[in-house]
């Protein structure tokens, strides 16, 4: 009997793929998408910090975009590996070229200038600041009656 699953294809993929390609997780091509840009998020009193993780990434592949409130991150990658025997002859030859992206509402008040960037050791860290809420005066509206 077939059930439906929240967990993917089968509720046991995760647990099985590991005995059925034990090799596969230690490639380097192979990055199932839950491993993408993992973050970390820490708030302090005046804001909060994103660690982002982008291992293998330069940091001229990377890009931070500030639009309508949403901060998005996009890392791009490619690399070629090849092996030659002594003929010259291609004995393998790889190639990888991916993208991905997140996006974080940080809020319609906070500018470009407001976030503080840095990429060091494969990881981005952002500096988003915390802005005070201004309350709205609530404006009274009289509607005249005539009489």
């Amino acid at each position: 009997m077939l059930m439906p699953s929240i967990f993917g294809e089968s509720l046991f993929d995760d647990f099985f793929e590991d005995f059925a390609h034990p090799t596969r997780r230690a490639t380097r091509y192979y990055v199932p998408a839950s491993n993408m840009m993992r973050t970390d998020v820490k708030e302090s009193e005046t804001g909060y910090e994103l660690d982002i993780d982008l291992p293998g990434v330069k940091k001229e592949d990377v890009k931070a975009e500030l639009k309508e409130g949403y901060l998005t991150i996009q890392a791009t990658t490619n690399s070629e590996q090849e092996q030659k025997d002594d003929n010259g002859k291609y004995i393998r030859r790889e190639r990888y070229s991916g993208n991905c992206s997140r996006s974080f509402y940080v809020g319609e008040d906070i500018t470009q200038e407001d976030i503080k960037a840095k990429f060091e050791n494969g990881i981005l860290k952002i500096l988003v600041p915390k802005k005070k809420a201004i309350p709205k005066v609530e404006e009274s509206k009289y509607i005249a009656i005539e009489g």
